[in-house]
């Protein structure tokens, strides 16, 4: 009889999941959003969370927290209810290299996160200003070779994507270049078209039209691969710079502990939307593209990304507080 009653009890429990990820959603879904509106994790949360919308008959709410590079709303995600009702989108900063330049995070992004899929992603460029007279990766590192510390580079913050990719290309060519930093994309830009900065690697929406009108030169993606959306940009692998992969990602997170099965719907959804092509329709524009990784490759992806910004932080002692 006791065993006949365990029997039916873990067959409930056992039950739970699935009827819960077949419920889902049953109410309305937040995504939120560590930054701005306009920002390109607020595009891509609005692309998947529309789409999600029409296909699933709830809504989906972005909510924006900026704050704290990120931290906060991605501490907000960790902190709510584990039942998929409140997602977030975040990045490689939040997930992976705030925790390796600060102090203190309010949340442990391996313990408290439950990574669901890389839902798109963005090359980043590099390119210098016209008056450097370099149109190679290769012929960058000359110069810099030749002038050791006489050139500067622009970022978008200390410890960012942008910071990073370039200390990296610096340390894998064994030269030199003085850090200047800009509160964001455009003002790093502005910074290159006047020459006040020599070079920038920079999220290539930010980029593109400025090196199209022959305002900057781009030189090379940060990406393992081509880009499809810039066919005729090299990779930094391709000019001779190896081990700066840095692919500007956005990924889909949840809290830790919500129960597998409503993660797996949440992922097979969102697979889903993004193999629309209204999905990649509206992501071109800003030359991102959908991906859908598994979670298997998002954590591959985590892991992948500490591997290769730990060394950098350390040798470069980078911190921010």
């Amino acid at each position: 009889m006791i065993t006949k009653l365990m029997w039916c009890a873990v067959s409930v429990v056992m039950g739970v999941a699935p009827v819960a990820a077949q419920g889902w959603p049953e109410r309305n879904v937040t995504i939120l959003v560590p930054f701005a509106a306009g920002s390109t994790p607020d595009l891509i949360a609005r692309v998947l969370g529309d789409g999600l919308q029409v296909k699933l008959g709830k809504s989906f709410v972005i909510e924006n927290r900026p704050g704290a590079s990120g931290n906060t709303a991605t501490a907000a995600v960790a902190k709510s209810a584990q039942d998929g009702h409140t997602l977030g989108v975040s990045i490689v900063g939040p997930l992976v290299i705030n925790p390796l330049i600060m102090s203190t995070v309010p949340y442990d992004p391996v313990k408290d996160i439950a990574p669901i899929s890389i839902v798109a992603s963005q090359p980043s460029i590099l390119a210098v200003t016209p008056d450097i007279g370099v149109a190679s990766v290769q012929g960058l590192v000359e110069a810099l070779k030749k002038d050791p510390g006489k050139y500067n580079f622009g970022s978008i913050g200390k410890g960012s994507l942008s910071h990073l990719s370039m200390e990296a290309l610096l340390a894998r060519s064994g030269t030199r270049a003085v850090h200047v930093v800009f509160p964001g994309s455009p003002a790093a830009m502005t910074a290159l078209i006047r020459g006040d900065v020599q070079m920038s690697i920079l999220p290539a929406g930010a980029v593109v039209a400025q090196g199209r009108e022959g305002k900057v030169r781009m030189l090379a993606v940060t990406t393992a691969q081509r880009s499809k959306l810039l066919p005729d940009l090299p990779t930094m692998a391709e000019s001779g710079i190896a081990g700066v992969a840095a692919d500007a990602w956005v990924g889909l997170i949840a809290p830790a502990g919500t129960p597998q099965a409503v993660l797996d719907r949440i992922l097979a959804e969102t697979r889903a939307v993004l193999s629309t092509q209204q999905a990649e329709d509206r992501l071109r524009p800003a030359f991102m593209v959908p991906v859908g990784s598994t979670t298997t490759e998002f954590r591959g992806v985590l892991k992948a990304e500490r591997d290769l910004w730990e060394p950098i932080i350390s040798a470069g002692k980078i911190r921010v507080d």
